[in-house]
């Protein structure tokens, strides 16, 4: 399997908002970097196409020229629970510092942990492998999401990878072959 993960476009918040779960819209530069995403993906032919079911990445999918995407909860980016649309700066420093330091199994107030979001972007990445084992597959998602399958992929520690940069509309391609991952790229 050839496995295209897309980073939605920037989102419409102010910068230094908390947001996972929420559903937000698109910037008003979506538009360039749609075009631009649709650039790195022209000479992609999938056989299976999914997009994470918030507004952000279905403004991508339906901009790409494979029909309809298939929706799935899975794909969405971490929930942050109390802490959606909140200030990162207003969330009391030392609650904020115990939990990045142990965001791996310690999910914000009502909200999931690293480990919770590694687990189901897994299981999605298993079932689009046994599903399409000799295809091309194109997943339009999040940070989180491509994080954790980097992670699997490169059999990391989860606290390692917050420190993956991946830019919106950022393309990284995983190839299976057999039990074994390979890291085509990274961010294109």
């Amino acid at each position: 399997m050839e496995l295209y993960l897309v980073r939605h476009p920037t989102p419409a918040i102010a910068p230094g908002v908390c947001y996972g779960h929420a559903d937000l819209d698109v910037h008003d530069t979506a538009a360039a970097e749609i075009e631009i995403a649709r650039g790195k993906l022209a000479a992609v032919k999938p056989a299976a196409f999914y997009t994470s079911p918030l507004l952000r990445c279905r403004r991508l999918a339906a901009a790409l020229p494979w029909g309809e995407a298939r929706q799935d909860d899975r794909l969405k980016e971490m929930h942050f629970g109390a802490w959606e649309l909140q200030r990162w700066d207003a969330i009391p420093r030392e609650i904020f510092d115990d939990w990045a330091t142990r965001f791996v199994e310690q999910p914000p107030p009502g909200g999931e942990s690293f480990r919770d979001l590694y687990t189901r972007a897994s299981g999605f990445f298993a079932d689009a492998a046994a599903r399409h084992s000799d295809e091309t597959v194109v997943a339009v998602t999040h940070a989180g999401v491509i994080r954790a399958l980097l992670a699997h992929a490169l059999n990391l520690p989860l606290q390692h990878v917050p420190g993956f940069h991946l830019d919106f509309g950022g393309v990284t391609k995983l190839v299976v072959e057999g039990t074994h991952i390979n890291v085509a790229f990274v961010n294109r």
